[in-house]
């Protein structure tokens, strides 16, 4: 091979490689939490529109830096882009479960059972993508859970209040709301008081488990090692699992799936929590330990924790969301 030809090679592989670098830095930046591609892709917007990544990406060159993405997209292939990276620009599909199952990424996030956040109350299926990207739509996938960067921006009707996102929390109120629910997602109340619509009235007004009133300095004082201090805003998550459970209402079935203050010595066990007719005690065992022994308080509920008043009753008599007398919660 003559020089002239070799030299011709290097030059065609730097006008083809270099441009894909100065790709990775314009369009798509985890350091400025931008994942999904633009019409700038491909520098010039030359890429755009383009359904086969391979005509450009290397599987043997791409997230050399990530071993754990790096081997799902060597393993399964260019159906992985999507998902982080969204369509670029066609009509193809954005593919979530295809990284986040328990069979490749089995804790991000943990979905090992069959009740889940489907939009639905009348009956229960797996979660699939497009419900991914309702909530989720432009993560930036660090690792980290930012609210106002990992949860879909949802306006708020109050201009005043249209601001990000400081806890999970805002965004679940922005659709579990009575008077300012999202367009597309509107909820009509089940019962006087329903909590799925009422929520918001439950967060700002009442004790469990919201902006407390409550002093925590009553029968139940106590709380398990960890963050958790009586009057914390408790996230939605810290008690019901989006992504998977077997119990009603969402209510997690371990603590890794929620609990997030827990020590994790107890979080990580981890404590397995079973709800059966109304009966939530190992629930809240799981972050509640009475100092001062009353009735049930020092036996086993089931999972291994004592530390509640009473179990195998329907708790719901006293503990619900939304009740004003629950000031020592």
């Amino acid at each position: 091979m003559s020089s002239n030809i070799r030299t011709g090679i290097v030059l065609l592989l730097m006008l083809t490689v270099l441009p894909l670098k100065a790709v990775e830095t314009l369009d798509v930046s985890l350091e400025k939490g931008q994942l999904l591609l633009t019409p700038r892709h491909g520098g010039d917007g030359s890429a755009w529109g383009n359904e086969n990544c391979s005509a450009c990406h290397f599987s043997r060159s791409i997230h050399s830096e990530a071993p754990v993405i790096r081997n799902i997209v060597r393993e399964v292939g260019f159906s992985t882009c999507t998902g982080c990276h969204g369509s670029n620009g066609t009509e193809a599909e954005r593919k979530c479960t295809i990284c986040h199952n328990p069979q490749r990424l089995p804790t991000a996030p943990i979905m090992t059972a069959p009740e889940t956040h489907d939009f639905s109350v009348k009956e229960s299926v797996p979660l699939n993508d497009r419900e991914c990207l309702i909530c989720h739509h432009s993560s930036d996938m660090d690792g980290v859970f930012e609210p106002d960067i990992d949860l879909s921006y949802f306006p708020h009707a109050q201009p005043a209040l249209d601001l990000p996102y400081r806890s999970g929390v805002e965004f679940c109120l922005r659709c579990h709301n009575k008077n300012d629910q999202q367009p597309g997602y509107e909820m009509q109340a089940r019962f006087p008081r329903d909590p799925l619509v009422d929520m918001d009235v439950n967060y700002q007004h009442y004790d469990v488990h919201g902006y407390q009133r409550g002093s925590g300095q009553r029968t139940y004082t106590g709380l398990r090692s960890g963050s958790y201090q009586y009057g914390d805003l408790l996230e939605c998550t810290d008690c019901h699992a989006m992504h998977g459970t077997h119990n009603p209402k969402l209510i997690l079935d371990r603590t890794d799936a929620g609990a997030t203050k827990l020590a994790p010595e107890i979080r990580n066990l981890p404590v397995l929590i079973n709800v059966v007719d109304g009966d939530y005690s190992q629930l809240c065992v799981s972050c509640h330990d009475m100092n001062t022994l009353v009735e049930q308080g020092a036996e086993n509920t089931g999972n291994g924790l004592s530390g509640v008043h009473q179990f195998g009753t329907d708790c719901r008599q006293c503990h619900v969301h939304g009740m004003a007398v629950q000031t020592g919660l």
